[in-house]
C-alpha cells in the first residue's frame, strides 16, 4: 500500500520569506508531503507576479526580526526543523542572529539552504540582478537565440533550474547525509552556478570540438534546419527536432519531401536549402493540421502549444500533467516520487507555539 502522504511526510521546512526560487523550491517540497513553515514580517504581502499558489501548501507564521523576542520563536522553530531555506543577501542572516553558526548551535543536525544569485562570497556576491543577469556570466544567454542576438529567455534557467531545483537537490543530499551521521550542512545554492551546470553539455561539447561558440551554428540552437521552429499557414508554429537520420525520414515523409530531392545535411552548407524547403512545406498547411499529420509519425515534431492550450493536449491529460486548483490549470507536482500531494490548499496562518507542538509530535519519516 503506497503511502498517501508523500515521501517527504514528516520533513518540517521553515521558510524564511524571500522571492522567486526560494518559494518555488518550497512548493516542491510541499508537493513531496513536507511540512513547510513559511516565516513572513508583519504586514508583509506576496509580490505582485506571484500567485498564491507559488505560495501555497504552508502554514505562515508572522515574526519580526528585528525584535530579540522573535528571534528566539524562529531558533525555538529552528531548533525542531530538518531544513531552512532562506534566500537573503549574504550576511543578513548572520545579523539577525540567525546564521548557520546560530543555528547549528540549537540544531546540529539541520540542513541550512541558502539561495543568492550570485552566491555567498566573490566579487558580485551582495550586488543585486536577477536571472537574465545570472546567465549572462555563465554563457547560457550568449548561446540562445538567433545569430543577430540573445534572445531573452523566460527566467527558468537562472531563477528556477539553476536555483530552485539545484537548491531541492542539495537539500535532499543533506538530509540524506543528516540522517546518516546526526550532522547538518550548509547548501550553498547560487543561481550563477546553478546556471553554469545546467551548460555543462554545451561546454563538453565546445572543449571536444563539437561546439562553435556562436548563436545559431549548431544542431542544437537552431542552426540546423531539422531542429527549430516553423510558421505553419495559419501563423501557429511546429516545433521540429528530428535530429537523428532515421527520424529525419519520417519528418520529410510526413512533410511530402522526397529525401533523394535534397542535399547531404551533413554538410552545413546545405543547411539553408533545407531549411527553405521545409518552411516552404510547413506554410502549406495549419499548425492544427500538421499535428495531425506528424504526431502519430517518428517524426520528433509537435505543435508549439500557447500557455492556455497545454492542459489539454490528450498526452498532458493522459499522464495528468496538469491539474486543476482554484478553478484554474497549473502544472501537477513533479518529480513523481511515490505518492505525491495535489495542490489543494492555500496557505494559513498559525501561530509558532501552535507549530512547536505540531512540530514536536511530528514523527519522521524519510
Amino acid at each position: 500500500m503506497k503511502d498517501s502522504t508523500g515521501v517527504l511526510a514528516g520533513v518540517k521546512v521553515l521558510e524564511f520569506d524571500a522571492i522567486g526560487p526560494v518559494p518555488w523550491c518550497a512548493r516542491l517540497l510541499t508537493g513531496m508531503g513536507a511540512d513547510v513553515v513559511h516565516v513572513v514580517r508583519p504586514g508583509s504581502s506576496a509580490p505582485e507576479d506571484e500567485s498564491d499558489y507559488i505560495r501555497g501548501g504552508r502554514t505562515v507564521v508572522t515574526l519580526d526580526l528585528k525584535e530579540p523576542q522573535d528571534v528566539h520563536r524562529a531558533l525555538r522553530l529552528i531548533a525542531n526543523a530538518d531544513v531552512l531555506l532562506e534566500g537573503m543577501r549574504p550576511g543578513v542572516m548572520e545579523r539577525l542572529g540567525l546564521g548557520p553558526d546560530d543555528c547549528f548551535r540549537v540544531n546540529r543536525a539541520l540542513v541550512y539552504g541558502r539561495m543568492t544569485g550570485w552566491g555567498q562570497e566573490g566579487p558580485l556576491a551582495k550586488r543585486a540582478g536577477h536571472d537574465i543577469n545570472y546567465i549572462a556570466l555563465t554563457g547560457a544567454l550568449h548561446a540562445i537565440g538567433p545569430r543577430e542576438r540573445p534572445a531573452v529567455p523566460l527566467n527558468v534557467v537562472g531563477d528556477y533550474g539553476g536555483g530552485a531545483t539545484f537548491l531541492a537537490i542539495g537539500l535532499l543530499a543533506g538530509l540524506l547525509r543528516a540522517r546518516a551521521t546526526g550532522k547538518g550542512e550548509v547548501v550553498d545554492a547560487a543561481m550563477i552556478d546553478g546556471a553554469a551546470a545546467l551548460m555543462g553539455p554545451c561546454y563538453s561539447k565546445l572543449a571536444a570540438g563539437r561546439w562553435n561558440d556562436a548563436r545559431g551554428a549548431n544542431i542544437l540552437d537552431g542552426g540546423a534546419p531539422w531542429y527549430d521552429v516553423y510558421e505553419t499557414r495559419d501563423g501557429g508554429h511546429m516545433a521540429v527536432g528530428a535530429i537523428e537520420p532515421r527520424f529525419y525520414s519520417e519528418l520529410l515523409a510526413g512533410l511530402g519531401i522526397d529525401e533523394d530531392t535534397l542535399p547531404v545535411r551533413t554538410e552545413q552548407k546545405n543547411w539553408p536549402e533545407i531549411r527553405a524547403r521545409m518552411a516552404k512545406a510547413f506554410r502549406s498547411r495549419t499548425r492544427d493540421e500538421w499535428a495531425a499529420i506528424l504526431e502519430p509519425r517518428d517524426a520528433c515534431a509537435s505543435p508549439v502549444l500557447s500557455l492556455t492550450e497545454a492542459p489539454s493536449h490528450p498526452h498532458n491529460v493522459a499522464r495528468q500533467t496538469f491539474s486543476m486548483w482554484e478553478g484554474n490549470w497549473i502544472p501537477a507536482p513533479s518529480p513523481r516520487v511515490g505518492a505525491m500531494q495535489p495542490h489543494e490548499r492555500r496557505s494559513r496562518p498559525d501561530s509558532p507555539e501552535a507549530v512547536l507542538r505540531r512540530w514536536n509530535n511530528a514523527s519522521l519519516i524519510f
